[in-house]
C-alpha cells in the first residue's frame, strides 16, 4: 500500500474511529458496530480493509452463551502521522510490536512546469 492509500484509510471516519477504538482492548464487530454507530455492514467491510492493510488484527476468537463463534479484533497500530512535504506525502506508522511502516508518494512537479522553466 502505498502513502495515498494508507492516508485515505487511516483518514477514513469510520476507520480511525474502529483503529482508535481497538487501540486497548480487543473488540468485536458487533460491540465496534453498536458503541460507535456504525452500520453492521459497514464495520465489517472497514474490520476487512484494516486487517488487509496489516493495521488490525484478529486477537481472539471467543464462544458466545449461544455457541456462536465471534472475533476480537485489536489495532496493530501504536501511533501514525501523516505529513505533506513539497511534492511529497509521507505516512508513517509505529506499530505496537516496535516496528515501524513507512509509505511515500511524490508528484512529478516536471509536469508543471513550462517550457521556458526547463
Amino acid at each position: 500500500m502505498h502513502a495515498l492509500e494508507t492516508s485515505k484509510l487511516l483518514t477514513d471516519e469510520y476507520s480511525a474511529k474502529i483503529l482508535l477504538a481497538t487501540m486497548g482492548r480487543a473488540k468485536s464487530a458487533f460491540e465496534l458496530s453498536e458503541k460507535l454507530n456504525i452500520p453492521i455492514a459497514a464495520t465489517y467491510r472497514k474490520i476487512n480493509s484494516l486487517v488487509n492493510a496489516g493495521l488490525l488484527y484478529c486477537d481472539e476468537r471467543r464462544l458466545t452463551k449461544a455457541g456462536k463463534r465471534i472475533n476480537l479484533f485489536k489495532a496493530r497500530v501504536k501511533n501514525a502521522s501523516i505529513v505533506f512535504e513539497k511534492n511529497s506525502i509521507r505516512a508513517t506508522i509505529d506499530m505496537i510490536d516496535g516496528t515501524t511502516e513507512d509509505y511515500n508518494y511524490s508528484i512529478d512537479m516536471n509536469a508543471f512546469m513550462t517550457e521556458s522553466e526547463y
